[in-house]
């Protein structure tokens, strides 16, 4: 069984404290419809544990049968960078059917990004999505989404709702 390789850093896009005791990674694709299910369960996920748990997303893009991913990926990444990662990973989960150029630059507006800042960062982002997906790979990421609970490789039924809650409890407990 692989491990998350490299483990969470300050590099990672994360959402919680320091303090949890608890680390969720998803490798995730935009442009994933199983992903996309997973999107609102994680986000209960995280109201219903709370402050134990801490969220981290990355990117696995998927481009062979998700022609639009990457360009998803590289922009929440260039959001990122001025500050608006999450607000962009949630629109372009919210928004999964419409990930084409049009519609990341209607996403960009709404965010009111700094146009000429995303433009020049295009390149950084590229280059983070794809140390992202190397990871996936060291990580024995074959497929998305693909989760990880301190650590260690989720192989159990992320759709259940609760029995994913309970998978989590476990790890709070064992701690």
């Amino acid at each position: 069984m692989t491990g998350l390789l490299p483990g969470v850093g300050r590099d990672d896009h994360i959402q919680g404290g320091e303090g949890a005791t608890l680390t969720l990674v998803e490798y995730g694709d935009y442009e994933c419809p199983y992903c996309g299910q997973a999107y609102p369960i994680v986000k209960r996920l995280r109201e219903r544990i709370g402050a134990p748990l801490r969220f981290v997303f990355r990117n696995f893009r998927l481009a062979q049968i998700h022609p639009n991913a990457m360009a998803a990926a590289e922009m929440a990444e260039a959001a990122g960078f001025q500050g608006q990662f999450w607000e962009m990973h949630d629109t372009l989960f919210e928004h999964q059917r419409a990930l084409r150029g049009a519609d990341l630059a209607v996403y960009a507006r709404e965010l009111a990004l700094k146009v000429d800042e995303l433009q020049s960062s295009l390149q950084r982002a590229a280059e983070r999505v794809r140390k992202d997906f190397a990871s996936g790979v060291r990580s024995g990421v074959n497929g998305t989404p693909t989760f990880f609970i301190n650590g260690a490789r989720f192989d159990g039924d992320w759709s259940d709702e609760d029995g994913f809650a309970e998978s989590l409890g476990a790890h709070l407990v064992t701690r």
